[in-house]
């Protein structure tokens, strides 16, 4: 694996010789410093204008599966309305979040954004029943899981390099991506296993700093942002969210500050203080662990047996309250349990399809499969699924099971 050490130097020609940025001088004694990084997979020559993890966000950023989450929905499918929050939207913001949680705790920026831009590259399409779907009809190759397919896809399935599979990037990010919401133990999907025996990812471990900042801006974003798509989509009401465990009493306040809103306005106001009481938590809660902790390093970071990033215990139990008022009113609302089962539908007959007529696939991916029915070509089939933006699904769905969309 190559080192992302270097110093930038000048030789008398004039060429630059090494990274001409400057490596920030402010960092917190146990941030993630691109010097120390444990390097790549394969070996490459590192960038002369940016840091090996600013470059892992570009790389990401620039990936296929990165900008097939423009078209891959949350919790609507595509066609319910062109304004809620895609995957695409979604990490952005998280990414935005990510960057100031780590700016303001002093450890490295750009790792925080690749790991919170890369988070959902690994989801399928219509949301978190497209995977229950690809998860339930593919039990028999150990099933489907989004945190695995990610590493997949940032290790194997993009074909953008000619020296190798993949996006090839640094360790930190890799393990940022994995290990984001803690420590893989027990029951861990093929994909991660078979890559940790090959590059050890320390997955009994916490990860470093950065990738914990990830994602608890996850956390943050995705409540913020189903309040405002369930107001938006009619769901729910600002009546009902007044009475919401957490969001409740900011509901009050914008009200009581401004009496009525235009509902984008209410929106805005109510968006604006939720986060900021959230993230306000986070900082706080963070600085006393880390406080008690006392790490000296980012590798000390790792020793800590618990999440040295995260919300106090009465804010953790305020957001569980919350997350579980949007999933019953939201979640469970009929406008959204009607189109889930019909992309599950859709997720299930297409598998079966191509697993039972593989010639049917693009040639590139049927060149991967063994028979029909074989376990190579139903992983190649769940690869080729778990890629598909909605629409996507819904044509492919319209060619192969030739039915009218439901």
């Amino acid at each position: 694996m190559a080192s992302a050490k270097g110093q930038s130097q000048i030789d008398p020609a004039g060429h630059l010789l090494g990274p001409l940025f400057v490596p920030p001088k402010d960092l917190a004694i146990f941030a993630t410093r691109p010097a120390d990084s444990r390097g790549r997979l394969y070996p490459e020559n590192e960038s002369p204008t940016r840091t090996c993890y600013s470059r892992d966000r570009d790389r990401i950023i620039h990936s296929s599966a990165f900008r097939r989450l423009k078209h891959k929905t949350q919790v609507f499918v595509q066609h319910e309305g062109d304004y809620y929050r895609t995957r695409l939207t979604h990490s952005v913001e998280v990414a935005q979040l990510a960057r100031s949680l780590a700016r303001t705790l002093a450890v490295d920026e750009d790792l925080a954004e690749a790991v919170a831009l890369a988070h959902d590259l690994g989801h399928t399409p219509f949301g978190h029943s497209g995977e229950e779907a690809l998860n339930a009809v593919t039990g028999d190759i150990g099933g489907f899981d989004h945190n695995a397919h990610a590493l997949r896809l940032v290790t194997k399935l993009e074909h953008r390099y000619a020296d190798f599979d993949g996006l090839n990037l640094t360790w930190e990010t890799l393990e940022g991506l994995v290990k984001h919401n803690g420590p893989i133990m027990g029951n861990i999907p093929g994909p991660i296993a078979s890559f940790d025996a090959r590059w050890s990812l320390d997955l009994a471990r916490w990860p470093g700093l950065e990738a914990q900042i990830a994602a608890l801006a996850d956390d943050i974003a995705y409540v913020n942002h189903d309040i405002d798509d369930g107001l938006r989509a009619g769901l729910f009401g600002i009546g009902d969210l007044a009475n919401a465990p957490l969001a409740g009493e900011h509901v009050r306040v914008v009200q009581g500050r401004y009496g009525e809103l235009e509902l984008s306005r209410f929106i805005g106001e109510l968006i604006r203080v939720l986060m900021s009481t959230l993230t306000d938590d986070v900082l706080s809660q963070t600085r006393v662990r880390l406080a008690a902790a006392a790490p000296r390093s980012a590798a000390d970071i790792r020793t800590v047996p618990h999440a040295l990033a995260g919300f106090s215990s009465a804010m953790q139990a305020q957001m569980r309250a919350l997350k579980d008022f949007l999933f019953t009113r939201m979640y469970r609302h009929p406008r959204v349990i009607g189109p889930m089962a019909h992309a599950q539908a859709v997720v299930t007959e297409l598998f079966k399809d191509l697993v039972a007529e593989p010639g049917l696939l693009p040639a590139d991916w049927a060149a991967q499969g063994d028979a029909a029915g074989g376990p190579a070509t139903r992983r190649v089939v769940r690869d080729y699924i778990a890629g598909m933006t909605d629409n996507y699904a819904l044509a492919e769905y319209r060619r192969v099971v030739k039915k009218a969309v439901p």
